[in-house]
């Protein structure tokens, strides 16, 4: 990569890799399209899409109907997932719809219109949430019951019109969901994970650990990937802190990205394995494949639940242990839970250097601590000791994040796992974030600041031919700004 003097980030066209500083011998990347040409524009300046009415009963008497005749005459194949459909097939969908509508007596052409957006979103999308999948400005669903659905937009959370018939169509909705994926959910497995075609995480749990009824939770996927510059203007990070850590991936240090539920940590991750370089074999492990990694060479598995009869289970650590036999240059752990966080670390401490994952925690230290549970969980009888060493020897980076009161996520600590000293493991924070306060409009008011020691491991770096300026880590490179 052509080194860029001075702050900011690389001009449109010039792709995501960064260069700041006054040297680095980070190698270049290849350009890609301007940023303006591959993301909608502002999300300020996105329509949100309209919401349709409810259905009168009239309405919803003809909508009934409709759908009896169009099972009965249309190949039941193209109703069962809407993700699987070619263009054709929903066109075809789409004409024989308008034509049952057009014997429909009673209604008007605008209530006939009505019923044919209801049923075509019912039949071709998921029904009444769809316009929320559709609007690019909600990033999570949340289905309390027919009559309670939330979302969240701009890290906030607010009620919606938008109502289900009742407990039977949200069912319908998520058999269609998890249906397509050879996943299943009844009262012997009230809960499942699953992903809509476009990548977004759904959960599901139904009666009777659902009390109240079944629930259904979105978590949206954006429609275009953020990169590292869409995270430097959104003020996840700075360009300092992006520029080290794109030289720490590239340099193959193992990263675990900590956080809570909702703080950005699969998005950082997605980020994260953008600067592994193309020519790398890259094998990603998931509970429900949602990494969406830009690389060609990349392997995808996917966990798969017991089936009816309780057999075929394949958990995650199955799945790290098979990865270590397909020749990865780098293995990508959506998210360590349990027992597979020590095949994870002996991974990283038997040459696969360069892994990535990611970990619920309330800080790097509290990291540690889920860590040393998690490796428990792996039914193995180890010293505590012992697996603080592991730990401490296969660990590089923590990249901690979490969710401001103000609905924003930052990146509030970068921080090194530094070795041990007697039975505790040592950390160093390298960049952390200071906040200072709530601005006059409830945003929070920050800055992220270097600590001014800089990491033990710039001679790695420095062995890959990654060089940093040590200013980068200087105090004095502060930069207070509101968030």
């Amino acid at each position: 990569m052509a080194a860029v003097r001075g702050e900011g980030v690389r001009p449109p066209g010039a792709g995501p890799g960064l260069a700041l500083g006054p040297a680095t011998a980070l190698p270049r990347r290849e350009a890609e399209p301007p940023a303006a040409s591959r993301r909608p524009p502002g999300l300020s300046v996105v329509p949100r899409p309209r919401r349709r009415p409810a259905l009168s009963e009239e309405q919803l008497a003809a909508k009934n109907r409709v759908q009896e005749q169009l099972v009965s005459q249309v190949d039941a194949r193209l109703l069962a997932s809407p993700g699987g459909l070619s263009g054709r097939e929903k066109e075809e969908i789409s004409r024989k719809v308008g034509e049952l509508l057009e014997a429909v007596e009673g209604l008007g052409p605008l209530e006939k219109e009505a019923v044919r957006e209801a049923l075509l979103a019912e039949i071709l999308g998921y029904g009444p949430i769809q316009p929320l999948l559709d609007d690019p400005e909600v990033t999570e669903i949340m289905v309390n019951g027919p009559e309670q659905v939330y979302v969240e937009r701009g890290g906030r959370i607010s009620a919606t019109g938008v109502r289900f018939r009742d407990e039977r169509e949200i069912l319908r909705l998520i058999d269609k969901i998890v249906t397509p994926l050879g996943r299943r959910i009844d009262e012997a497995n009230p809960m499942v994970d699953a992903r809509l075609p476009d990548g977004s995480r759904v959960n599901a749990v139904i009666p009777p650990v659902a009390v109240k009824g079944p629930v259904v939770t979105i978590r949206k996927f954006a429609r275009d990937l953020l990169e590292v510059e869409d995270l430097i203007r959104l003020g996840t990070l700075t360009a300092h802190m992006a520029q080290f850590l794109e030289a720490c991936v590239r340099a193959r240090l193992n990263i675990v990205v900590s956080g809570g539920t909702g703080s950005g940590k699969t998005t950082t991750l997605n980020v994260l394995s953008s600067f592994i370089p193309p020519d790398e074999r890259i094998v990603t492990i998931e509970d429900a494949a949602e990494l969406q990694l830009r690389q060609e060479h990349v392997v995808s598995l996917e966990t798969r639940p017991p089936n009816i009869e309780g057999r075929g289970e394949i958990p995650v650590r199955q799945l790290v242990r098979n990865a270590l036999r397909m020749r990865p240059d780098r293995i990508v752990v959506g998210e360590v839970r349990s027992g597979e966080a020590l095949d994870m670390l002996q991974a990283m401490n038997t040459g696969h250097d360069g892994s990535l994952s990611t970990a619920h925690a309330n800080s790097p230290r509290d990291l540690l601590s889920r860590l040393e549970t998690m490796v428990l969980m792996a039914g193995m009888e180890l010293p505590v000791k012992a697996v603080r060493e592991q730990i401490a020897s296969a660990l590089d980076l923590i990249i901690h994040q979490a969710r401001l009161r103000d609905g924003s996520r930052r990146i509030t600590h970068i921080t090194e796992v530094a070795g041990m000293e007697g039975e505790v493991i040592q950390l160093q924070d390298i960049f952390v974030l200071h906040i200072d306060g709530v601005g006059p409009d409830n945003r929070v008011l920050a800055h992220f600041e270097p600590t001014g020691i800089p990491p033990t491991f710039l001679d790695r770096l420095a062995a890959r031919g990654v060089q940093l300026p040590m200013e980068m880590f200087s105090v004095d490179r502060g930069e207070r700004r509101m968030l």
